[in-house]
């Protein structure tokens, strides 16, 4: 992943994502206070709108995006992959939001955004066919394969081939902070049994779940092989990132953002 800092701002973005604007968002930045410190992305998390609204200013700037163009959804840890439009854009700081947990397009100039705070954003792009998507995948969504159900729309939509895209896993909560049940640990068995011992591990009677890994496999089973995972963990490092554990909700919300670029 490559670091672009502007005016002290920190996101991340991938090489192979070259027709894209993209980025996976820190929470450095921004101006907010308090347990919102400082770009806070979230709009209905009880920051201050004006704060959250220059936030999205400085992101916007630093990105060369219009917050008008900007996408978003409620996401509810379901399954559910919106086809965007133009029409969806400018959803941001109003309360009628669609239900979504993946959002895909074909349409240049429309920005896919995803908020997480531990959660796995996934971004998607297929350079033939132009089509980008973004994903939500906390452990539900990710048992129940967001990512795989994203793929194949994008396929039934837009014609892709898996092979064609290209992902991208961003920061979330690692293996090494991820400590469960054995409800997590039985369901993600269940989805894939062949690749448990790689996704799970143990620490005394809990859990340890390998979100990235799991979503990488769920990729690669539906054909997608150039698969970028991030290293961080936003539980270990929650002085750059939300981690919605460490905080025990009590946070901001950093983002998955991808656009196809609008041609000259």
């Amino acid at each position: 992943m490559k670091i672009i800092e502007s005016d002290n701002r920190v996101v991340y973005t991938v090489s192979s994502c070259i027709d894209t604007i993209h980025a996976f968002t820190t929470r450095i930045g921004g101006i907010s206070k308090g347990i919102y410190e400082s770009l806070n992305l979230a709009c209905r998390s009880g920051d201050d709108p004006e704060n959250v609204k220059e936030n999205y200013v400085r992101l916007c700037n630093a990105l060369k995006i219009m917050p008008e163009d900007i996408v978003c959804s409620n996401q509810v840890h379901g399954t559910n992959v919106r086809v965007v439009d133009r029409s969806d854009c400018g959803m941001l700081f109003k309360q009628n939001v669609f239900n979504a947990d993946a959002m895909i397009t074909q349409i240049p100039g429309v920005a896919l955004m995803v908020f997480t705070a531990d959660c796995v954003p996934v971004l998607l792009y297929d350079p033939v066919k132009k089509a980008v998507g973004a994903v939500h995948a906390g452990w539900r969504s990710t048992v129940a394969d967001i990512a795989g159900i994203t793929v194949r729309k994008m396929a039934d939509e837009f014609g892709c081939v898996p092979g064609d895209i290209r992902a991208a896993i961003g920061p979330c909560i690692s293996k090494c902070c991820f400590e469960t049940d054995n409800d997590v640990a039985d369901a993600l068995k269940e989805k894939l049994p062949e690749y448990a011992e790689e996704c799970i591990g143990r620490r005394g009677n809990k859990f340890l779940v390998d979100l990235k890994i799991a979503n990488r496999f769920l990729l690669k089973k539906t054909g997608v092989n150039d698969i970028m995972i991030s290293n961080e963990c936003t539980s270990c490092s929650d002085d750059k990132y939300w981690s919605h554990r460490k905080t025990g909700g009590q946070r901001g919300s950093q983002a998955g953002i991808i656009q196809l670029k609008v041609e000259n």
